[in-house]
């Protein structure tokens, strides 16, 4: 499978489009100067103690107050409270905090009352970006994460990635790693860092360790709330998560986003820092590359996916439902059942799709076709489980139940992509919608394939507004003429 990652800059925004053999799977949206990423890692205050929710609620800067729950708080947060203390310290001396001696983990079934006290600063991290109404929701089990591998300050445990198969592998990361590291520190070894040399990992390893330990002095010159440790710009950062050797190309309309992506990648993957290119076109990097054309029929209630068959996306406070339709989809011969399950195996696909481009969170309910037999519930399940395998985000598939109906929650770290694809009518100028008009010539072929293929006409006459007769009779090799030539009919385009 090919990968392309397209990048859009704007003055407001960063938008990046992860293409997967041409086809768009996922959409990445960043406003400029935006705050609170996951991965964040803030000097807060304890604002409010919620004994009954055994949680707090931290001031880190944002409007509202972040939520952090006793169970985030981590098993080393003793240790990591005093790093707090001593990097505060005026007269602090260590720079290192493998010479902090650990204390006692904390009691798992503790209360939060007895360990934070309103106005005390903390240390935290965001694991949630803010979503809705809600503010960051916040961990105090510090991570830093690289390219190979994920550093875990006060930690001493080293975990392998278990889609790394080879124990043998697995073995020889895991010794490798505990021969390197230094003290106080944990590493969970990501599945990127399979067959690579000890001197990278050993080179990335360092640099974590550098970057975290560059508190100390931050600490001491600031003030709660305060940024401490910020993530990776999310081009980057995203390019750190996905990347793989299968990538043709990341495209650019940014000089400067441009050279910081050539830069990142030539200290991952040296000998593909040429797959970074500049776009330098006069028509939209979106436009040119067919993300704008894929967005509008992607997004929207209705999206149709294969031979007339269609997916109806509805969003709730409390979750996502999707309803399979088959459309006017039809073949003769073709019994209810095995058409049922031909358009449930398709809409799989795309419902995997749709998950992570519009990076739908919390429980989602799936509505597939009626099937009468357990098997082919069966096989339709399987073929979402397979679908999904390719999302990185944690999620859970359970079987359909015998009314077809199929549940999954997915982690949701950050706010729903939202695109909108109806466009405002130029005749009410905004009392009602019209459909893209990027996607009408799109919706005009299906309807004369339907026409000619489906009732089996041999003339079709269209009529249509002057603009649209030009667009389709330009050129002689023109949409009318391929249309015509493709189902060998008549066909004519009238104002």
């Amino acid at each position: 499978m090919s990968s392309d990652l397209i990048v859009n800059v704007s003055p407001s925004e960063v938008v990046i489009a992860l293409l997967e053999d041409k086809g768009l799977v996922e959409l990445n949206r960043e406003m400029t100067g935006a705050k609170f990423a996951v991965g964040d890692i803030y000097l807060g205050r304890v604002k409010k103690i919620m004994p009954s929710l055994n949680a707090a609620f931290i001031d880190v800067g944002y409007e509202k107050d972040a939520f952090l729950h006793y169970l985030d708080m981590g098993p080393q947060f003793s240790t990591l409270n005093k790093f707090l203390k001593i990097a505060t310290s005026k007269n602090n001396k260590i720079t290192s905090i493998s010479k902090i001696q650990s204390d006692p983990d904390i009691d798992k079934e503790g209360k939060i009352s007895d360990i934070l006290k309103v106005g005390q600063n903390i240390l935290v991290q965001v694991a949630k970006e803010p979503i809705s109404t809600k503010g960051p929701r916040l961990t105090s089990e510090l991570s830093i994460a690289g390219r190979n591998m994920v550093l875990m300050p006060f930690s001493e445990k080293v975990s392998i990635s278990q889609k790394i198969e080879s124990n043998e592998e697995k073995n020889r990361l895991k010794k490798l790693i505990q021969s390197i590291k230094p003290r106080k520190y944990g590493v969970i070894v990501r599945t990127a860092a399979e067959d690579k040399r000890v001197a990278e990992l050993d080179q990335e390893l360092k640099r974590l360790v550098a970057k975290f330990e560059t508190t100390f002095q931050k600490l001491r010159r600031v003030n709660a709330p305060s940024l401490i440790v910020g993530e990776l710009g999310r081009t980057t950062a995203l390019l750190r998560d996905i990347y793989n050797p299968n990538f043709n190309s990341i495209i650019v309309n940014d000089p400067i986003v441009c050279e910081e992506i050539s830069e990142y990648l030539g200290s991952i993957a040296p000998e593909k820092k040429k797959t970074v290119k500049l776009y330098k076109g006069n028509q939209s990097i979106f436009e040119y590359y067919g993300v704008d054309k894929q967005l509008k029929a992607s997004f929207g209630k209705t999206v149709s996916f294969k031979n007339g068959a269609y997916l109806i996306i509805e969003h709730t406070e409390a979750f996502h439902v999707i309803d399979v339709n088959s459309g006017n989809r039809s073949k003769a011969g073709i019994d209810q059942e095995t058409n049922a399950l031909e358009v449930n195996l398709a809409a799989a696909d795309e419902i995997a799709r749709q998950l992570r481009l519009r990076d739908m969170g919390g429980i989602i309910v799936v509505d597939f076709i009626d099937m009468h037999q357990a098997e082919n519930r069966h096989k339709v399940y399987e073929r979402m489980k397979e679908a999904m395998d390719v999302d990185r985000t944690k999620h859970n598939i359970l079987p359909l139940s015998k009314f077809c109906l199929l549940q999954i929650t997915r982690q949701r770290v950050r706010p729903e992509e939202h695109v909108e694809t109806a466009e405002v009518c130029p005749t009410c100028k905004g009392t009602g919608k019209i459909t893209p008009t990027i996607l009408l010539v799109d919706e005009l072929e299906s309807k004369v394939k339907y026409i000619f293929k489906e009732l089996n006409k041999n003339k079709v006459i269209i009529k249509t507004h002057p603009y649209l007769a030009a667009f389709l009779n330009k050129g002689f090799w023109s949409l009318k003429n391929k249309w015509a030539f493709r189902f060998l009919k008549a066909l004519k385009s009238r104002t």
